[in-house]
């Protein structure tokens, strides 16, 4: 199965977001726990990080192929429904 690489920073609330609404989604839907998820924080594996293309965390990747960058005016409700889209594609 493939791997989401979701890249983050621990400090940062719009990753507190993404991180509390994967957790309101799996609990939602338990099938979510199946998929294959790395959580990379920037600052700790910077080399990797900026092996990709983005500017904003979070960012999620299949692969090399950038999925989703949050941007400011993302609130909890767009991140959750941002995440809910690819996990079901997931599946």
């Amino acid at each position: 199965m493939e791997k989401l690489q979701i890249f983050y920073l621990k400090h940062c609330p719009y990753c507190k977001n993404a991180i509390k609404a994967l957790e309101e989604l799996q609990k939602e839907n338990p099938n979510y726990k199946s998929i294959n998820i790395e959580w990379i924080e920037e600052n700790e594996n910077s080399e990797l990080a900026n092996k990709y293309d983005y500017y904003r965390v979070p960012s999620i990747f299949l692969g090399n192929k950038k999925l989703y960058e949050c941007n400011p005016s993302h609130d909890y409700i767009t991140i959750k429904n941002n995440l809910e889209n690819i996990l079901k594609t997931m599946l």
